[in-house]
């Protein structure tokens, strides 16, 4: 019997995507483990492998196609004396039986509701009716106050509590009427559907949005101007970066410290690694001062999980990289037992396949703090937004030479380095923050410690 190749959830986020490019063609044979297209998320570019063997009988998206929703067949596999004139009349796999049985299974739970608080559930790869691999987009189910149940992805149930929406009351436009982020953010509140905010707001009021496309454009009609198409990525970074601003209660701790020590063992490391091809950045050393500073101060290595807090023990640092249209934080797993040299040569291969969007989903989620480096660029010092579910971020500005007061009280002149820490306090508190800051920067003023 014919089978759909539906289109997978590549990253536990993912709702929709780019079908960027097919590799094979109607006609092809495939076997388990042929690549048989690539697909765009919202942060890299990623191939796609059959699990199933047979032919090609049909494409049912074209390449270039933008916005494919995740489970939406994408093309049909024939099995061995099967013909494409089977394609139209066999019963495909993955309707309404199949919607029927998965229904059944996923009667609501207590995880399901606390997913909804922050934390997404696992996904769960669907066998029946799927000829590619790749993880399926998860969604929980409720009940409503009727009894019927609403299946909802996990960003479209955070956004209806932010907005105060009742999800019985929404229409799904999702396989199986399930509901997706568009379908919230297209509901208008009704009165009678309004529900406390969870992140604290009145009740019955929705989270600002600003104002519409429409309305802005207006403002502009009588002026010359270029309409630029959000991308994935773009998208996402704006709901990310709205979200945290929203709901993380941000505090910033501010403090300069003197790299003139580190500027020296640099120099003489990296005379010493030359022959090697490596390196070191400044980049490098405040990655190691942090993830030995987490170790040093345990309780601030935390993540937000909507109603607890997660307390790491490994030191997970995820680094900003900017890449053509947004940017991308790769995570350097376990960065407290790495070397300097190891974290350069890791660092510069995740920050190489990010700028050709070539990561995988593993490799840029997690992590409980976060590094902004925009010192290259000359700027002194700025403030960064929280990646959520993190809980810090530092912001690192340039080294400049400065005239400085000296330990003897003599003027001197010294290489200076200004850094932000932005914290939220949900997960760390004002004092515990400080000593965190206190860390970093003794690790940065005394770097030949780091390298014990």
């Amino acid at each position: 019997m014919p089978t759909e190749i539906l289109m997978p959830a590549l990253s536990p986020t993912m709702e929709e995507g780019t079908l960027a490019k097919w590799l094979v063609k109607e006609g092809d044979t495939v076997n388990s483990g042929d690549l048989l297209a690539e697909i765009e998320t919202d942060k890299a570019t990623m191939e796609f492998e059959a699990v199933d063997e047979g032919r090609i009988g049909k494409l049912l998206i074209a390449e270039g196609t933008e916005g494919v929703a995740v489970n939406t067949p994408i093309a049909i596999l024939l099995e061995e004396g099967e013909s494409a004139d089977d394609i139209d009349t066999a019963p495909q796999k993955g309707g309404d039986e199949k919607a029927k049985k998965a229904d059944d299974r996923a009667a609501p739970s207590e995880n399901a509701a606390r997913s909804d608080a922050g934390s997404a559930p696992a996904n769960e790869q669907p066998k029946s009716g799927t000829a590619a691999q790749g993880s399926a987009q998860s969604s929980t189910s409720t009940k409503s106050e009727k009894g019927d149940r609403v299946f909802a992805s996990p960003l479209a149930r955070r956004i209806a509590a932010d907005r105060g929406l009742d999800l019985a009351a929404i229409q799904g436009s999702g396989p199986r009427g399930r509901i997706v982020k568009a379908d919230v953010e297209n509901a208008e509140p009704a009165a009678s559907q309004a529900k406390p905010a969870a992140s604290g707001a009145a009740k019955g009021v929705a989270m600002p949005t600003g104002a519409s496309a429409e309305a802005v454009a207006a403002m502009f009609k009588d002026r010359e101007y270029e309409e630029v198409r959000l991308d994935g990525m773009r998208k996402t970074i704006a709901a990310r970066l709205t979200e945290a601003k929203q709901t993380i209660p941000h505090f910033y701790l501010r403090r300069e410290v003197r790299i003139d020590r580190l500027m020296d063992l640099r120099a003489q490391m990296n005379e010493q690694l030359s022959e090697r091809g490596i390196k070191l950045s400044v980049n490098d050393f405040v990655i190691k001062a942090c993830a030995n500073a987490l170790q040093q101060v345990p309780d601030t290595n935390a993540v937000w999980a909507g109603d607890r807090i997660l307390q790491l023990k490994p030191s997970d640092i995820a680094v900003a990289v900017a890449i053509d249209g947004g940017l991308i934080t790769p995570v350097l797993r376990d960065a407290q037992q790495k070397s300097l040299s190891a974290l350069s040569t890791e660092m510069r291969d995740l920050a190489t396949r990010a700028r050709d969007r070539k990561l995988a989903p593993h490799e840029y989620q997690g992590g409980s703090f976060s590094i902004s480096n925009l010192g290259m660029f000359g700027v002194e010092n700025f403030d960064a937004v929280i990646n959520p579910p993190h809980g810090a971020i530092l912001a690192v500005g340039a080294g400049v030479r400065k005239p400085v007061v000296g330990a003897d009280g003599e003027l001197t002149v010294a290489t200076v380095m200004s850094m932000t820490l932005s914290v939220d306090h949900r997960v760390i508190d004002g004092a515990r923050g400080a000593v965190l800051l206190k860390a970093i920067a003794e690790n940065l003023e005394a770097p030949i410690a780091m390298l014990a």
